[in-house]
């Protein structure tokens, strides 16, 4: 008879931000791969959109997100945010005691494997001016063409709550893409965690042949593999997830249920003078 390998279990949270509802979205796929995982979300609603900030300023906001989450003792951070990934992924890194996992390098392996051709990448202004998946794409396929476009209404078009069927959304979404259909990129970076949403109208406007990544499937990939790699994922049960944000809870909850695709029975307030009290060192 073979002895059973001894099981292990570590049911501290995982730490998830973003700017506001969109990182739900990794949420639900950090879910859909481990059921029985304790998660902790914050996000930013009141300081939303992050995208049409300064990196400077979304530097900052990502530290006090960081510190807030670091308080609930979590085994690893996910930063369910691309343009706080991109401004500020080095300094998380540093400043945090645990493994954070960001949405940008999974997202740009995930599309490098996808296609062989052109990829397109479309996310919020902060994101594409950083050249942030420019670089990692490069890196990972020197000299692949990367079509990026920045997106800057659509996060606030989503946090409104509207669909991907709304006359608005599809003209804004038309607009956007025009160049990418002429040039007919391979495969297509939803480099915004609010945009999975939007993949159904993304799709249909792109056509069959593209293939569409989403960074917060490919983030929560990740997570999922590291913390199984590591030893410190949480096999049995059932998960909890507690949400935090800067702005209306009630409205959080409501139309959280639609991003995270379950009902969010908790959800707390947090002021942004709490985060903006509680930042993380970095050292020299």
């Amino acid at each position: 008879m073979v002895d059973k390998e001894e099981s292990h279990s570590d049911p501290r949270p995982i730490g998830v931000f973003d700017s506001g509802l969109g990182g739900l979205t990794v949420v639900r796929e950090l879910t859909r791969l481990m059921p029985a995982e304790n998660v902790v979300y914050l996000g930013d609603s009141a300081r939303v959109p992050y995208g049409i900030k300064s990196l400077e300023t979304v530097r900052r906001f990502a530290l006090e997100d960081l510190a807030f989450l670091l308080g609930f003792d979590p085994k690893m951070i996910v930063v369910a945010c691309n343009s706080a990934t991109a401004a500020a992924y080095a300094q998380l890194v540093q400043a945090s005691p645990v493994e954070v996992v960001d949405v940008i390098g999974p997202g740009a392996a995930g599309a490098v494997a996808a296609t062989d051709g052109i990829i397109g990448v479309i996310g919020t202004e902060a994101t594409v001016a950083s050249g942030a998946y420019q670089r990692e794409i490069s890196r990972l396929a020197p000299g692949r063409e990367v079509m990026a476009q920045a997106c800057p209404l659509l996060v606030p078009i989503v946090e409104e709550g509207r669909g991907e069927d709304d006359p608005i959304v599809l003209n804004v979404l038309h607009d956007y893409l025009r160049a990418m259909q002429r040039r007919r990129c391979g495969a297509m970076i939803l480099g915004c965690t609010h945009y999975p949403l939007l993949a159904g109208a993304i799709g249909k406007l792109m056509g069959p042949d593209v293939k569409l990544v989403s960074s917060a499937a490919a983030a929560a990939g990740k997570a999922n593999r590291r913390l199984c790699q590591a030893g410190l994922d949480n096999p049995a049960g059932s998960g909890t997830l507690r949400c935090y944000t800067t702005d209306n809870a009630e409205r959080f909850a409501v139309l959280g249920e639609r991003f995270g695709g379950r009902k969010i029975d908790h959800v707390e307030f947090v002021g942004t003078d709490e985060l903006e009290s509680t930042r993380v060192w970095i050292p020299e």
